[in-house]
């Protein structure tokens, strides 16, 4: 079954069948996340890099941020039993999007938030498409842990 992943969303499963889907990442980026021995992914599709800009949103949202958001997708993913031995973590996204003299440079931004909680929490990422002027789709499948990502014109692994 399909689950989407909508901006400020994330989805964990153990079903076999599943595969996690997000759809255009612009300057946004997807965590992924795959255990192969428990047989779990993850998928979280992070907004902005500082929830200090609207905590209201924030609290209402946690997702859509990388400091809120990648802490309760980890617990999430914890709960499945998801460590950060056995938790392969990938991330697609980044882009500068309409930003063509790099004057908010939220993808970049959100990159270097997304590595810099990761790594505080002892995780890092062994796999990344990011940056660009390309807007992404992208998958994980629970049963094999690839991750597809398209942009209307290719597709390709990561």
């Amino acid at each position: 079954m399909r689950i989407d992943v909508g901006i400020g969303e994330y989805a964990v499963s153990s079903n076999r069948e599943d595969l996690l889907k997000t759809y255009g990442l612009g300057s946004c980026v997807a965590v992924m996340v795959y255990d192969k021995k428990n047989q779990v992914a993850g998928l979280i599709h992070l907004a902005l890099p500082d929830s200090t800009i609207n905590p209201e949103k924030a609290k209402s949202k946690p997702g859509y941020f990388v400091d809120t958001g990648l802490k309760v997708f980890l617990e999430e993913l914890n709960r499945y039993g998801v460590t950060r031995g056995s938790g392969i973590i990938r991330i697609a996204g980044g882009a500068s999007i309409m930003d063509d003299n790099k004057t908010f440079d939220i993808g970049r931004r959100n990159v270097i938030a997304i590595k810099r909680e990761l790594w505080k929490k002892g995780f890092g990422v062994i796999k990344e498409d990011i940056g660009g002027t390309i807007s992404r789709t992208v998958s994980i499948s629970v049963e094999t842990g690839e991750i597809v990502i398209s942009n209307g014109r290719n597709l390709w692994t990561l």
